[in-house]
């Protein structure tokens, strides 16, 4: 159990240095980032960068003070910090969170930012596949929205574009649509509980044509999930996570999906995990062509570009 709060009220710095020992000492992954962002939290912060403004040394209420012990036993129990604060930093916006969706890493922030990049030098023809950052005819779908991170991004980046966002766990489709409400992007978000892998025609029938698609699918190699960490194992979705023996299985139905509702010039971004985009150098399926890989922030080969191909 956690040490209860002392009779005197501790100062910021005593309250995040003794919860980072604290962390420490059972284990608990990130412990002075952990104390920082709950403690932050609890004083209505977002770092304690910024609370370095006010000084270390203010102490707590006893209400502030209460408030991180209850939240700091969260976290003991390896609840992920994001899931103890219940909100997460990505890019420019600030999302509501809460298990058992996806947690948006890093890497994806990055998948965010080529896709940027690669819109801004695009020069589509004078077609409908034309892909055009200030076009408003942009139409993107994302596979596995989970908190709807990349679209909501995406979409607060792009002010012309509209965007299909699917999840196969109605608690995601539930987040992402809370979070589209809070940033005011919903009325360009069209959300739905679907499963690729088995209602893909659902996304013919009913959605037509889209510029890109983009996604960070499940591609976890099934072998491998018993080695994440805790906090991923107790907390979030397996199946945002585990994508079978090769780690394929979404992204097969993905690609597939991209031959019917992507015209001739439009693009696939995906993040994948490393051993998986000379794997789809190989075999990038009908109708597509393997255009690029890039690496991600520790260099590792973690996002894919293809595009369809004439025929």
């Amino acid at each position: 159990r956690p040490p209860p709060p002392s009779a005197g009220r501790p100062s910021v710095e005593e309250c995040v240095d003794l919860w980072e020992g604290v962390f420490g000492e059972r284990g608990v992954s990130e412990p002075r980032l952990s104390s920082e962002y709950i403690v932050a939290h609890v004083l209505g912060a977002n770092t304690l960068a910024s609370l370095a403004r006010r000084g270390l040394a203010a102490v707590l209420t006893e209400a502030q003070t209460q408030r991180v012990w209850d939240l700091c036993a969260r976290r003991l129990e390896r609840m992920p910090v994001q899931y103890v604060i219940e909100e997460w930093d990505f890019r420019d916006l600030t999302l509501k969170m809460r298990p058992p969706v996806f947690i948006p890493r890093p890497e994806t922030e990055e998948l965010v930012g080529l896709v940027l990049t690669d819109l801004q030098h695009s020069r589509g023809p004078d077609q409908r596949g034309a892909v055009l950052a200030s076009g408003p005819s942009l139409r993107f779908l994302e596979v596995g929205c989970g908190s709807g991170a990349i679209s909501l991004s995406l979409l607060k980046s792009l002010p012309q574009a509209r965007a299909v966002a699917v999840d196969r766990s109605p608690a995601a489709v539930s987040l992402a649509e809370e979070n589209a409400h809070r940033l005011g992007l919903q009325d360009r978000l069209d959300l739905m509980e679907l499963d690729v892998m088995t209602d893909a025609q659902a996304v013919l029938s009913h959605c037509g044509l889209f510029d890109f698609i983009v996604s960070n699918p499940p591609y976890v190699f099934s072998a491998d999930m018993a080695a994440l960490e805790p906090e991923i194992l107790r907390f979030e979705d397996p199946g945002a996570l585990d994508g079978g023996a090769d780690g394929m299985d979404v992204i097969r139905h993905i690609l597939s999906l991209a031959q019917q509702i992507l015209p001739v010039g439009g693009k696939v971004y995906l993040e994948v995990e490393p051993r998986q985009p000379e794997m789809l150098q190989q075999r990038p399926g009908a109708g597509l062509q393997y255009t690029a890989t890039h690496r991600d922030f520790s260099h590792r080969p973690r996002f894919c570009v293809l595009q369809r191909g004439r025929g």
